[in-house]
């Protein structure tokens, strides 16, 4: 019975002591990441593309207001029914064009921002990775999520800002 309670007490012991050692970090992320040079970069990026579509669809948009506006003309100088359904097909031809434009715009807007955020995203995340493996962190954790934050838990903000050469 002694040796059971020796050989339970030798493995609990190790167990005891490292969970006693074990240092966690704390990073917002998101605060970090809208910092970041090529964050803005990328952004600027995207209000181009953005912008440009925004000039492709003008004229659409013209067109279907003009489309519109004579439908409710010829509405209002009680016009055949045949001139009303043909211009009412023109206006929904349009429409059918503009929406379709603007859902592949919409499309290459959230691809190219895919493709511009993700190896900024990669940076951070390889840089917080590299902050807890030097820290001898056994974990770095979401600040922004946290509910309750202990004393044990250090605030590594600066030390991934740091890795990334921001100030």
């Amino acid at each position: 019975m002694f040796k059971k309670f020796l050989l339970a007490v030798l493995v609990a012991a190790p167990m005891c002591l490292s969970a006693q050692t074990l240092k966690f970090g704390a990073v917002n992320p998101m605060e970090i990441f809208n910092v970041m040079p090529e964050v803005t970069t990328a952004n600027n990026t995207l209000k181009g593309v953005q912008e440009k579509y925004a000039a492709q669809a003008k004229p659409l948009e013209d067109e279907l207001q003009k489309k519109l506006n004579e439908y409710e003309e010829l509405a209002k100088n009680k016009a055949s029914e045949a001139q009303l359904e043909a211009k009412q097909k023109e206006f929904e031809d349009l429409k059918t064009r503009y929406d379709n434009f603007m859902q592949t715009a919409q499309k290459d807007m959230q691809q190219q921002q895919e493709t511009l955020l993700a190896p900024i995203q990669q940076k951070l995340m390889n840089a917080i990775q590299a902050v807890g493996a030097e820290g001898g962190y056994a974990g770095i954790l979401d600040s922004a999520t946290l509910l309750y934050r202990g004393n044990n838990i250090e605030d590594v903000s600066a030390k991934v800002k740091a890795k990334l050469n921001i100030k």
